[in-house]
């Protein structure tokens, strides 16, 4: 009797830091190879008795909003330093639980050929957000079209640009738009699986890659901290990183093509 009594007054002390969800559990993705890869997930979680409802958004401000009034109980569409600046910014008390995609990016053009054909005063379109744009300064950096201040890293923004001897002119644009622009500029920043989703173009035809040495930008399952011990999130996270059938449809988000991703959870 005693033991049954400490095992029920356990199990409440559990469900007070780690409150129920409802059903269906609400996942919030942003479209392209995080939708499919987690819906795919879903339709497995299914099979094992969790119910999981994605909800798609197309920005990357919402999804934090919803989670943080409730509306959702994951996220699943930001890199660490992306929640970390937004945990800065708005104060949210979230956590990440899992890792999943690394979704290498690219500089794009429609245009050009090669870095050297781009022309003095060429239009360059990057990410309007602050850990994206650096994100992206560093790969043009990398190409040689520019300079940044010392150590400034992915936290670099365009007023730290100190050399820039084509005299490139930037337009920031919200991150998952630079697909539609990408024609209208000389060069873009992009994101492969934004491209295959919207059918622009080929998604290998970027000058240039990031790759695994940008490790800490692979997307996290991001929850409240008070749902961080959540065994349904957890068990779902898990469902994701192990299940051939959200690999697949994860390559397939990427045209299959290896050098567009990385599965970060395993390398």
């Amino acid at each position: 009797m005693k033991t049954l009594l400490f095992a029920g007054l356990a199990t409440a002390a559990f469900a007070l830091l780690s409150p129920a969800l409802a059903d269906p559990i609400k996942i919030g993705v942003t479209p392209g190879a995080y939708a499919d890869s987690v819906a795919t997930a879903a339709e497995e979680a299914k099979a094992q008795g969790l119910d999981v409802e994605v909800v798609e958004f197309s920005d990357w401000t919402t999804p934090n909003i919803a989670l943080a009034s409730g509306d959702i109980d994951a996220n699943y569409f930001q890199h660490k330093p992306f929640l970390d600046n937004a945990i800065t910014q708005r104060g949210y008390d979230f956590t990440d639980i899992g890792v999943g995609t690394l979704a290498n990016i690219g500089l794009y053009s429609l245009k050009h050929k090669s870095f050297d054909e781009i022309p003095e005063g060429g239009s360059v379109a990057i990410a309007n957000d602050p850990v994206n744009q650096g994100r992206g300064l560093l790969l043009l950096e990398k190409a040689g079209l520019i300079k940044l201040k010392e150590g400034v890293g992915f936290k670099g923004t365009l007023d730290d640009i100190v050399e820039n001897p084509k005299k490139l002119t930037f337009t920031e644009v919200e991150g998952p738009q630079l697909v539609r622009v990408t024609g209208d500029v000389d060069l873009a920043l992009g994101y492969p699986h934004f491209i295959v989703a919207a059918k622009a173009f080929d998604p290998a035809s970027g000058l240039i890659y990031s790759g695994i040495d940008d490790r800490q930008f692979a997307i996290r399952f991001v929850v409240r901290k008070d749902h961080a011990d959540n065994a349904d999130l957890k068990k779902f996270v898990s469902i994701y990183q192990t299940s051939p059938k959200v690999r697949e449809a994860i390559g397939k988000a990427f045209a299959d093509n290896p050098k567009l991703y990385t599965i970060a959870w395993q390398n």
